[in-house]
């Protein structure tokens, strides 16, 4: 399927022709492909907001989105979208001369929401909270300017995984970010059609292709965070256990409200007993 011809998008352009790459790429767009179909993310002539942040997983996102556009596999409009929240130091002109050079139609949006979490934030603390809150109300913003019927990230299933455990440990609840959704004002889809791609597959994949990678130093550069810490008791499971991430994963689509404990999902108080039958021990069992 990969580039039986030399017609292929440009984002792939100058792609390693290893055995090894051909692989993990033909990997990341059949899982892609395997969510956005799972999780009903097509609707025919529909326009898609993909949000890049210039990380390896909003890179990887953009190019496997072409990659099925550019296969007739993905029936949408492809609209690339970077919020420029005004972080010192942020190479502004980095992603607008890559999507001119890949020939992305693209939209590069500057709103100095850093100066608000500065400002808001007490010192100490993290800003991932209220830095994540203003991007996604910016970003629902541009979508809907944009015509756009679904915003698109670039979270992967060590995302998910990690979003898991720190509600359960910290938050109490049995919940994580679902590859679909629909935002709270009920007008836009959330999809996040990397759902089932490792994150570790990503940074191979975008440091394969040598994308301009820019790292989000304002939430990389505070300790402690709780998705740090997470993190780091995954890798330890998954080096006493290889494997273990993708076990953990699944048991995310195999839920069983009857064994867990909330109410409100099973009805513990309707439960009754079945008529009693003798087996040919003499012992009583249930029908």
């Amino acid at each position: 399927m990969l580039d039986e011809n030399d017609e292929i998008h440009p984002l792939f352009a100058g792609a390693p022709s290893g055995t090894e790459f051909k692989k993990l790429r033909k990997r990341i767009v059949r899982q892609t492909r395997e969510a956005i179909e799972q999780f009903g993310m097509i609707e025919r002539g529909a326009r898609w907001l993909v949000c890049l942040s210039g990380g390896k997983d909003s890179y990887t996102l953009l190019a496997i989105l072409h990659e099925l556009q550019w296969r007739g596999l993905l029936p949408v409009e492809l609209l690339a979208c970077n919020l420029d929240q005004g972080q010192p130091g942020f190479p502004a002109t980095v992603l607008p001369e890559f999507l001119e050079k890949m020939g992305v139609p693209h939209r590069i949006e500057y709103q100095d929401t850093y100066s608000v979490v500065m400002d808001k934030v007490p010192q100490g603390r993290t800003y991932c909270a209220l830095c994540s809150r203003l991007r996604r109300g910016n970003l629902y913003r541009i979508a809907r300017e944009e015509g756009c019927s679904a915003v698109v990230l670039g979270h992967h299933r060590d995302d998910i995984l990690e979003t898991f455990f720190m509600n359960l440990f910290h938050g109490g609840r049995l919940a994580t970010m679902p590859p679909k959704l629909v935002n709270e004002e009920g007008d836009l889809f959330v999809y996040r059609p990397l759902a089932f791609v490792a994150e570790d597959d990503c940074d191979k994949f975008a440091r394969a292709m040598n994308y301009p990678i820019i790292p989000c130093d304002l939430c990389g550069s505070q300790d402690g965070l709780q998705r740090q810490q997470v993190k780091q008791i995954l890798d330890g499971w998954e080096r006493n256990s290889p494997g273990r991430r993708q076990v953990m994963f699944r048991s995310l689509m195999n839920a069983r409200p009857s064994h867990l404990l909330d109410t409100g999902l099973f009805d513990f108080a309707g439960l009754t007993l079945g008529p009693r039958t003798e087996d040919t021990d003499g012992i009583p069992k249930l029908r």
